[in-house]
């Protein structure tokens, strides 16, 4: 017998009265397996979290993958529903492109995409895979997809100046970011040639051409070391996001930032160097604070700021201009607001009065931001 209600209307379950309280969902969730090279395992990740997903209930499709024929992704692809793909015809050949239609028709609660930076054939819908994707998300159908490092655009330059190869076809910064998690799929590059050498990502008489050219040891770890420091600056930036919507953890920090205070004094060229330095041996962000102040206007002070100013622009700083009557403060809401890790202080007035001055703003900067670095450097004087 069901129970009811004082007015005689069935009572609702437990599971009635939580979809009742859970708020709408807006969007699609995207999940990017990222990898620094093929054959890595993105596609065989992302198969196997759906067949996860599968197994707890939820309605999971494949709207594309590419298995490359390889026996592993094979089978795990087969114990996914897909959805057939369309064969479109381009200049006399015939290809298989995503149904961006027939999924939005299915509706799933998640879709896998693989090749995110796939440019579809002329004729369809929208130019770009990643465009396709973002329709989905805002139908509030979550994707999973998967993408390899060297095709994000930011990073193409680069990794055509690693491998000598050209890469065509890449995903603007925005859409990565945009990804409501990205998960770094890694192995090391030995093992990666291993897999290559095995027949277990390319055919046979592709493997030797490949070892020597893109597979070649140096140009995997140059790519691998690309995909860690992205994934370490996304995260970084998620946990920023989160510690300041939060108003928690003024001490979480993942990613080291290195500030250097100057003034219009041109021994601060010595600071900006020794910033230079820590910040290369840190692999960590770069900024050169200045707190205008109003004797800045002497002219001589001027041009020496300016000459300390394009000094840093040459050492590849990022270059803040802060105002406000306090420099200790001022510099201290900066430090707090950008989670500065490490900032450098020059020590050149040392007498009298002013050096009680001095000390006594460094303290005020210790009391406001207690969980950065200070280093004190003694410069010689112009």
């Amino acid at each position: 017998m069901s129970s009811q209600t004082g007015n005689g209307s069935p009572a609702k379950t437990p599971e009635q009265w939580l979809e009742a309280a859970a708020p709408e969902k807006t969007a699609g969730i995207l999940k990017v397996f990222l990898g620094y090279a093929p054959g890595v395992g993105k596609t065989f990740n992302m198969l196997s979290e759906a067949i996860r997903r599968r197994k707890r209930g939820e309605d999971v499709v494949v709207g594309f993958v590419e298995t490359h024929r390889r026996p592993a992704v094979v089978e795990l692809a087969a114990q996914v529903e897909a959805i057939p793909t369309r064969r479109v015809e381009y200049k006399g050949t015939y290809f298989e492109e995503l149904d961006l239609e027939a999924v939005l028709a299915r509706k799933p609660q998640v879709v896998l995409i693989d090749e995110l930076a796939h440019t579809n054939i002329p004729g369809s819908k929208h130019e770009k895979r990643y465009e396709d994707v973002l329709e989905l998300l805002e139908n509030r159908i979550d994707v999973l997809s998967a993408l390899n490092v060297q095709h994000i655009e930011s990073l193409t330059p680069t990794v055509q100046s690693i491998t000598g190869i050209v890469v065509r076809e890449t995903v603007p910064d925005w859409v990565l970011g945009r990804a409501d998690e990205v998960v770094l799929v890694d192995v090391t590059p030995e093992a990666l040639q291993t897999r290559m050498r095995r027949g277990d990502i390319y055919p046979a008489e592709r493997v030797e051409r490949s070892l020597a050219n893109f597979f070649r040891r140096g140009n995997l770890l140059a790519l691998r070391e690309l995909a860690l420091k992205h994934v370490t600056h996304a995260v970084d930036q998620n946990l920023d996001a989160y510690l300041r919507r939060k108003k928690i953890g003024d001490n979480w920090v993942v990613h080291e930032r290195v500030a250097v205070c100057i003034s219009s004094n041109l021994a601060s060229q010595q600071l900006i160097a020794r910033g230079a330095r820590m910040a290369e041996g840190m692999d960590a962000e770069f900024y050169v604070l200045h707190v205008d102040l109003p004797d800045d206007a002497d002219e001589e002070k001027r041009r020496n700021l300016t000459s300390n100013l394009r000094f840093a622009e040459n050492l590849s700083a990022r270059i803040i201009h802060l105002q406000g009557s306090s420099v200790a403060s001022t510099v201290a809401d900066f430090v707090r607001e950008h989670r500065i890790t490490q900032i450098i202080f020059g020590r050149s007035a040392v007498h009298g009065w002013r050096k009680y001055l001095y000390y006594m703003a460094i303290q005020r900067l210790l009391r406001e931001a207690p969980h950065v670095d200070v280093h004190i450097v003694t410069q010689e004087q112009h």
